[in-house]
């Protein structure tokens, strides 16, 4: 199969049909280039690959904020990894 180059706006008109993997690769270019709000924007139009996306740098950078916030949109793994965080953190405390 031929590697086409899709633009953005036809992943945007596809995503908003309804197409879930348009939505994940929207989810990639906006973590390609870092662009936090669209990853956020799209982990609210329901992308959990977004979700992932989020929580991966959320929980790299140790965002405990962030990663509730991830978790309150429905993305359950930010809940998990902020457990395991907060666990974490208790544990370093106790020693």
């Amino acid at each position: 199969m031929e590697n086409t180059n899709i633009d953005r706006e036809t992943l945007r008109e596809l995503a908003d049909e309804g197409n879930e993997t348009a939505l994940d690769r929207l989810a990639d270019l906006a973590d390609a280039v870092g662009d936090l709000d669209e990853l956020s924007e799209l982990l609210d139009e329901g992308s959990l690959r977004a979700g992932l996306l989020l929580t991966r740098r959320a929980t790299a950078a140790g965002d405990l904020r962030e990663l509730q916030r991830i978790s309150d949109a429905g993305y359950d793994e930010a809940g998990s990894q902020l457990e395991q965080l907060l666990k974490a953190s208790a544990d370093e405390y106790r020693d």
